[in-house]
Formats: structure tokens, sequence, C-alpha cells
């Protein structure tokens, strides 16, 4: 998501702090700031929108100090604007923050009580209010940021200030990348490695809790607890694009193994276990409105259109309201139905998607309740709906979605939540049941994506096909219709995606030795159809490429390849079986050369109909 740059040292910190900042522009960001120390004094400017405009204002108010840090901001607390940007400031401290701080509105109230002031909507100037407050009693720097990081829950990567220790400077990590440049007598910090790599080759990166303190010319690591640490420098000898890539060969990949983090941000702070329940901080509606929807319209294209379908289960399913699912680009010119007593829910990552505003604004018209899932704070879409879930993805590079699907695909699933107990149809038991599931789902995608040089070799034996097909049941369907798009759009293979009990109305006609057959079978209430369906393919000399749950042997037994996922909540299997689809469209277009972050006729955002 965001990016971080510190430093101190002997040189001028503001230009390698610059610098270093327009290295990570590819992360995408909204706002950007930099502050620095000299003469026990700081300085700060900060401007939202693109570098350009802070590298201005730094040509008319330069900045001086060899202790520094900068900042570029994607919006998750708070609109984009110079008020929201980093660094932030309360009393002598300053600092920067990359995550999400589950417990800040808490902490925020007490804040308040103990007579502190706020200027930002963030989460962030939440941290610096409270090491402001611990210095009072606590005056010893490192210990008072200690004692504060001890008090925070979420994610977060932060690097701070003081302006009453000038010398110094400590960087903390938890749940939020963090990288250490080492120099001569000089230190960089950063949330990737692009940032620093102009000025050290020799990298340590930090771990979760833990923390280091620059000072007098030496970096001391240890446990944010406070037990010293031993930490190795590793040589980077990658390129500027490798490193920008955090090594990985294309930014697809690195993008689907983010999606780990990127589902951990989205879930973060919205959780409440005890109540079985979730908190959406923006979605607007009570429980009183929620519980008089009569019916739901999900409208979104492409991916977010296959994230939809999935949610049209989910909500059914668990909340017995109907919802219909449409393509925004057909919505507005079928004269639909849509009335007071129906919730409009538009989906779109990047929250421009020209058709998806026009149908947003047909529902509203309409008088329709409305409501947005979106990965950018602020965007049209954001902006015009009256409730919005963020998921919270981070930026997404290449074109072909990955990370932020399973983002909407959670989105749904905490939608789903909230509408359940707003409506009565899901008790606290139940809810307490569903968020204890999704808890799990990092780590099981973590799992999943050990499966990535296995699936490299599955590429190898099928990449010279022609056509595929993708059948799945039930919630799993969509997860076939979006397997099939991702190859289609990386690797120009044709490939459909069906439903697998409609196989006998047409689609097995074109089942032949030729033809790899793609069926996502994991253990569940569809189970035993499904692998009637897949026998048929079996039958017909089809070659099966079975996704199932792991020690599946009456799958191994049958299909020609298979691909094992962990053994999981039928709900949640969607986010699980994207995984091994992903990086099968990846590999096999990685085989056949394609551009697989630019692949041809696309856009990442279709902002004309």
């Amino acid at each position: 998501m965001c990016g971080i740059v510190g430093y101190i040292g002997g040189q001028q910190a503001t230009p390698i702090i610059l610098e270093g900042l327009k290295k990570l522009e590819y992360r995408g960001y909204d706002s950007a700031g930099i502050a620095t120390l000299g003469d026990g004094e700081s300085s700060i400017r900060r401007s939202q929108g693109k570098l350009i405009n802070l590298e201005n204002m730094l040509k008319d108010q330069p900045l001086a100090g060899t202790v520094g840090i900068g900042h570029t901001r994607w919006a998750t607390h708070g609109r984009p604007s110079e008020i929201n940007a980093h660094p932030h400031k309360a009393g002598p401290v300053i600092l920067v923050h990359n995550g999400i701080i589950e417990n800040y509105l808490q902490l925020k109230e007490q804040l308040k009580q103990a007579g502190h002031t706020f200027k930002s909507e963030t989460d962030t100037e939440v941290i610096a209010h409270l090491i402001e407050e611990t210095l009072r009693t606590e005056a010893d720097f490192e210990k008072a940021v200690r004692q504060t990081l001890a008090r925070l829950r979420g994610a977060y990567a932060v690097c701070i200030l003081n302006e009453n220790d000038p010398g110094s400077l400590i960087a903390a990590k938890l749940g939020s990348p963090m990288v250490v440049g080492l120099g001569e007598k000089e230190f960089f910090v950063a949330s990737d490695i692009p940032a620093i790599l102009a000025y050290t080759r020799e990298m340590v990166f930090m771990e979760d809790g833990e923390l280091v303190i620059f000072r007098d010319g030496t970096a001391q690591f240890s446990t944010i607890a406070g037990a010293p640490l031993d930490k190795k420098a590793r040589h980077i000898d990658w390129s500027p694009m490798m490193a920008e890539k955090g090594g990985y060969r294309h930014f697809m990949l690195k993008e689907i193994h983010e999606q780990p983090r990127a589902v951990r941000d989205t879930i973060a702070g919205r959780l409440l276990e005890d109540e079985g329940d979730v908190y959406l901080e923006d979605l607007q509606f009570s429980d009183d409105q929620l519980a008089a929807v009569k019916r739901i319209v999900i409208i979104a294209c492409g991916t977010s259109w296959h994230a939809a379908l999935v949610g049209k289960f989910y909500i059914e399913g668990l909340c017995r309201i109907p919802v219909e699912v449409d393509i925004a680009s057909e919505f507005r010119y079928r004269n639909p139905v849509v009335d007071e007593g129906t919730l409009a829910i538009v989906i779109s990552q990047s929250g421009e998607t020209a058709d998806t505003l026009a149908a947003l604004r047909e529902a509203k018209s309409r008088g329709a309740m409305n409501m947005a899932i979106c990965n950018v704070v602020d965007s049209s879409i954001a902006r015009e709906s009256t409730g919005v879930i963020y998921t919270h993805a981070g930026p997404e590079i290449g074109v072909a979605s990955t990370k932020a699907f399973v983002t909407q695909l959670t989105a749904l699933y905490l939608f789903t939540i909230r509408l359940g107990r707003a409506c009565g149809k899901i008790d606290a038991d139940h809810g307490q049941r569903m968020i204890s599931a999704l808890k799990k789902v990092p780590g099981l995608l973590e799992e999943t994506l050990k499966l990535n040089e296995y699936t490299e070799k599955v590429a190898k034996k099928y990449m010279n096909a022609r056509d595929f097909l993708y059948l799945g049941r039930g919630k799993n369907f969509p997860i076939a219709l979006e397997g099939a798009l991702k190859l289609k759009e990386i690797s120009y293979i044709h490939a459909e995606g069906y439903p697998a009990g409609e196989m006998k109305h047409g689609p097995i006609a074109l089942i032949d030795e030729d033809v790899p057959v793609v069926v996502l079978v994991p253990k569940g209430s569809s189970y035993e159809k499904t692998l009637s369906n897949m026998e048929e393919v079996i039958t017909r000399s089809g070659r099966v490429i079975a996704v199932c749950s792991a020690g599946d042997e009456e799958v191994r037994d049958r299909a020609e390849t298979t691909i094992e996922i962990p053994s999981f909540d039928e709900d949640l299997d969607p986010l699980l079986l994207s995984v091994p689809l992903q990086l099968l469209s990846y590999h096999i277009a990685v085989l056949k050369g394609t551009d697989v972050d630019q692949p041809r006729n696309l856009a990442k955002s279709v902002t004309v109909e």
C-alpha cells in the first residue's frame, strides 16, 4: 500500500527521501509528505496528489536536516487530503505509518479525554498522540515507543522522530513490510527495497515484532518487548525493476503472493468476535435500514461481476434475501425494476469504471438504497455511494485482477455477516463461527501459495492446448468463470467456464483428448454431483485437472492431474480455489511468452462505456 522512506546520517535527508519516494510510486498513492529534524526543530511539508506537487513545494519551501522521514499515502482512514497526509505530529513526536490500527477509535477517545486534540481523520495520528502522552511519564524516547506499540492492535510499519532526541530515529513493524539499508555510519529504512537500492545494497529485513533504533552511527535491533537481536545483512543484487517487483518476475505474481496480506488488511479492525458481528466503518446504514431491504441488486463488470455472483450465494443462502446480479453495461439499458426497497451494491476495484458508475446513478435515480465495494478511497463511485466497504487490497499494477478479487469476496462475506445480524438471519453463535473461519483465510492462502512451483509444472504439461473448459458448482461456478477469464486475459488461450451440471446442455460436445478440463471439486455439499460430472469428462477422453481438497484419494485416482488445496470451510473455498487458477494462468502465460502485466487490448481501469 503506502510507501515509507527514512534516513539518518551525514547527508541532507530530503533529496534521499524524495528520490526514494519516487521509486515507490508504482505502489500507488494519493498524497505525500516529508519531515526533517535539524537543530532540534522539525519541519514538515505535505501535499495531496502526485509527488511533483510535493517537489514543487520543496523548491519554494526547502527542508534542511540530516534526519528525516517520508511517506506516500494510499488512503484507508480518512479521504485523500493534505491534512490526512503523513507525516503526523503530536507535541515533539513526528511519525509515518503503513498499516491499519484496529483499536484506534478506543485509543482516540481515551486521548481526547486526556486533553488531546486531533487534526486528521487517520488512525495514524493516534499513534503520535499516544507516544506524546507516554512521554509525559516516561522521558526515555525508546521506552515510550515500546510502551505505545504494546498498546496497538492491528498492523503497522512506523518510522518515528522526536524533537527532544534529534539524533535518533526509531522504526518498528508488525504485519507491514520494512527493510533497513546499512551504509557507512548512515542508515536507510523503507517499506520496499527500490526506495533505497541506489544508496546501499546491504539490507536487513525486519520481521514482525521487531524494532530498530538508529543513534550515534549504530543500528540496534531488538524485539518490541526489548530483547536484543543479532540481525544479519543480505546483499541485494536485484536490478531496479526486479526490486520494484519484490524480486518476482512480474507484478501479477507479486500481487498473487500479496493476497494473504490483502485479506488481513480487509478484515483488520472489522471483526467483533464476542458479538458475532462486524464493524463496517463507512457503510452508513442502521440495522433498521438493513432489515428493511427486500431485494438486492449487485452490479459489476468482469472479475468484479464474478465476485458478485459469489456474493449472491452468500447473501441468499445466509440472509434469505433475493439477490440479482447484473452486468453494469447492461443494467441501465433494460429499464430495471428498482425501488426504495432495493439495495443496489456496485463493485469496482478502481472506483472509476464508467459502466458501473452509470449503473449506480441509474439505481439512485430510481430511489434505491446504494453502496459500493471499492479499493480506492474517494474514487468517483465511492464518493457517489451512500455507503462503502473499502477492500484495502492496495494498488494492483497487473491488469489481470488477483488480490482485488479475493478482497472483494472477503468484503462480500463481511457484508453478509453484517446484513444477517441486522435482519436476524444470523445469530451471534453463527456469526462467531463465520468470523472464526474468516480469520483462518490469510494463513490458508499462504499455505495454498506453496503450490506455486507445482503449478508451474502443471502449466508446462498443458500450455499448448488451444481450448480449456472450467467447471464448478454452486459458489464455485463463478470461480470457474474467473479461472477461464484469467487464462483468456493473459495467455490468449480460448477458455470457457460453465456450471458443471450444464455440461450435457452443449459443452460436452467440445470434450476430446485435446481439451483440458479444470474441475473445481473440493469437499462440500456439491462434491458427489461434481465428481459425477468429472467422470463424464473422463469417459469422453477429456484431460481432467482437478482442484480438490488435500488428501482426496478418490479424485487422485480418477483425474489426470490434481491440484490440492487445504480442506476448509465450504463458504470460503472460493478464496482458496482462486489461487491455483491464478497461478496456472500466470505460468501458462509466462511459458507462452505473453506480456503478463500488460496483456494486449486491455486496460486496468475501463473508464469509457
